[in-house]
């Protein structure tokens, strides 16, 4: 019994150390030949006796990118770039690693709030990890990325060999360096005069931004560029590569004391492209506040103190007009489409825009536009340039400015289209704050705001303002002024005939502020409306706020019939409605059932209807009566049922 259990014990010692052995004899190079994948790699590998003789030898960490990855990948490959002389797990990579290329230049590593981990660009892709022990006995780690490293490099025409440059000698050497037509002599320069070397040759790891020359095209903009802007685009002790960078999260710069304080985020467009944005939150004369934007044209360049991106003008300096920003992001930039629709309505309203001393502008961005409901209307000339109009406000308008206004309501802005309101709302504080804002029934939110210009602000905005794109149901559940009707409409089944788009709606809608005016006027009855057992009298009293006809009535409509007639009738659901229009202060009042109710937001248009927000519902002293009535009526029902119930069991009982 003995021995068996010995022979037992001896096999499966002999079966480990098979195991053991063909563990041993499966290194990094065997998986990689293995897997299809990353074919494209290996091939390389196997030319590169340097690469080989590591993997053969010595520990080592190996990032290798994916057949995929090359795909997306142009120009040469270094492999030795991807290879480190020391083994890291995911967990043990530290900050920066050195490479094995001439120069032993770092890879950086980040990660971003999802926990995922970047080495320079690439991502690390989760679980693909493999860690072993070659030949030798020495530990070997091989992590799978999904982009090619791509470090610094030289031109071939370089006098000198060129390796591991910190963000000084980068600058310094630019014209040596494969960047592309990108030069820097003009930001070089002025970083020269303005002693600004040791910012740049600091040890460490931090972010540096760079203008190139066709930033400066303007002649006096590299006046402007002194040693607070310089510091403007640093951000210190901080590595940022664009793949792993979070979206509009805002940086300390290296320009951020007691007097100025300026602030740097990254962003990507839809169209992919990386843009990054300096914030001068607190300004002096020199430096203005506000946001000026940079389209990234060259990123992810490692350098031995951190990485640089390569940005197409410099931030902080404010000295374009609203016009000049148009035009220069009307050509190939993030308002493409709403410079062309500008220029297509003819000159008159970039004519208009260049002759205000002061303008804020709402600029639908590129991806606002595609909407097949704006087609049609692009082909009428006369009504995109009122739609334009309503983009443009006659005044410098920044967030805080907004904030100030929407403090105690939702800020009311008139717009140069005549008797065209807009209306803000601001909801947050700080960095999380969400500006919304409403035109002609369309409601936009501010993706990118306070772009500063010299004669004022540039907020660029998700949708085109007064081309509708939902009905009126979806109007009335999407905008906060109007919560209370859309509630009372729900519970009442009111709501259920307001997306039907063969009809044409007009909606009296009262809006919130109404709604609590009533509670103060008839506290019994506004209870009452709003509950559930009352949802007969709520929708009695809504159906009388809407109009339904072959056609709207807009405001203006309204106002010239009632020139003709003492009151307007117009059909409702159930009856008709009897009102009166006019025109006070250049406002429109509805006047019904001998009262005066001001429109607060005239022609909110929809897909299947046009909505007036009025400041108090249509109510009549009888829908108080009636169910006020019906109440007592049913309570009284309740009650003597309780008391013939209670005597009868008494008498039950006795």
């Amino acid at each position: 019994m003995f021995a068996r259990s010995g022979l037992s014990a001896l096999a499966a010692l002999v079966l480990l150390c098979c195991c053991c052995s063909f563990a041993a004899a499966a290194d990094l190079a065997d998986k990689l030949r293995d897997d299809s994948e990353l074919s494209q790699f290996y091939s390389l590998l196997e030319q590169n006796p340097v690469a080989n003789s590591t993997l053969s030898l010595r520990s080592c960490t190996i990032f290798v990118p994916t057949n995929e990855a090359f795909q997306r990948h142009k120009g040469p490959t270094h492999v030795l770039y991807h290879i480190t002389t020391a083994a890291f797990s995911k967990d043990q990579l530290e900050k920066a690693v050195s490479s094995d290329m001439d120069g032993n230049p770092p890879l950086y590593i980040t990660k971003n709030r999802n926990g995922d981990i970047y080495v320079n660009n690439a991502r690390i892709i989760p679980s693909l990890s493999v860690e072993l022990t070659n030949r030798e006995g020495k530990r070997q780690v091989m992590h799978i990325i999904d982009e090619v490293l791509e470090p610094l490099t030289a031109l071939p025409s370089a006098k000198a060999e060129i390796n591991n440059l910190d963000a000084l000698q980068f600058i310094q050497k630019a014209d040596q360096l494969n960047l592309g037509d990108n030069k820097l002599r003009t930001y070089r320069s002025q970083m020269t005069l303005m002693k600004k070397e040791t910012l740049y040759q600091a040890p460490g790891a931090h972010t540096f931004l760079l203008p190139v020359d066709e930033g400066f095209k303007l002649s006096t903009r590299s006046s402007l560029v002194d040693g607070k802007v310089i510091d403007g685009h640093v951000i210190p002790n901080t590595v940022i590569f664009t793949a792993a960078s979070q979206h509009d999260e805002p940086k300390t710069s290296a320009a951020f004391e007691d007097q100025l304080k300026v602030t740097v985020s990254f962003f990507k467009q839809k169209d992919g492209k990386m843009h990054v944005k300096s914030n001068t939150i607190i300004g002096d004369a020199k430096h203005p506040q506000g946001v000026v934007l940079a389209e990234i044209v060259r990123a992810n360049i490692p350098v031995k103190n951190g990485v640089v991106h390569l940005i197409h003008r410099p931030l902080m300096i404010i000295d374009t007009t609203v016009t000049q920003f148009l035009q220069d992001n009307g050509e190939n930039g993030a308002l493409r489409k709403f410079y062309e629709v500008i220029m297509d309505a003819g000159g008159a309203v970039l004519e208009g825009i260049n002759n205000l001393s002061e303008v804020t502008i709402l600029a639908p961005s590129n991806e606002a536009w595609n909407i097949s409901s704006i087609d049609n209307i692009i082909r009428d000339r006369k009504r995109m340039t009122d739609i334009l109009n309503m983009h443009i406000i006659k005044d410098r308008l920044n967030v805080e400015k907004i904030r100030e206004k929407n403090a105690n309501m939702i800020a009311q802005v008139p717009t140069v289209n005549n008797r065209t309101f807009l209306y803000f709302n601001v909801k947050g504080e700080g960095t999380d704050a969400v500006v919304t804002v409403e035109g002609g029934g369309v409601n936009a939110t501010v993706l990118q705001a306070d772009v500063a210009q010299t004669n004022g602000f540039v907020h660029i905005i998700d949708r085109v303002l007064g081309v509708p794109h939902t009905t009126v149901l979806g109007k009335l559940e999407s905008d906060p002024m109007m919560s209370d009707t859309y509630k009372m409409g729900e519970f009442s089944h009111f709501n259920d005939q307001l997306n039907n788009t063969q009809r044409r709606y007009t909606f009296f809608v009262p809006r919130d502020k109404g709604w609590q005016k009533t509670e103060v006027d008839y506290p019994s009855a506004h209870k009452k409306l709003f509950m559930r057992d009352f949802s007969y009298h709520s929708k009695n009293l809504l159906e009388r706020h809407l109009v339904i006809a072959d056609h709207v009535f807009t405001m203006k409509d309204l106002a010239q019939m009632s020139l003709t007639t003492d009151n307007v009738v117009l059909p409702t659901f159930r009856d008709s409605l009897k009102v009166r229009v006019e025109e006070e202060a250049g406002r429109y009042v509805l006047l019904w059932n001998y009262k005066k109710i001001n429109v607060y937001r005239p022609d909110v248009e929809c897909t299947n209807g046009i909505i007036h927000v009025i400041d108090y519902p249509l109510l009549e002293e009888k829908d108080i009566v009636v169910s006020g009535g019906s109440y007592l009526q049913e309570s009284s029902i309740c009650i003597m049922l309780a008391n013939l119930i209670m005597i009868t069991v008494a008498k039950f009982l006795n």
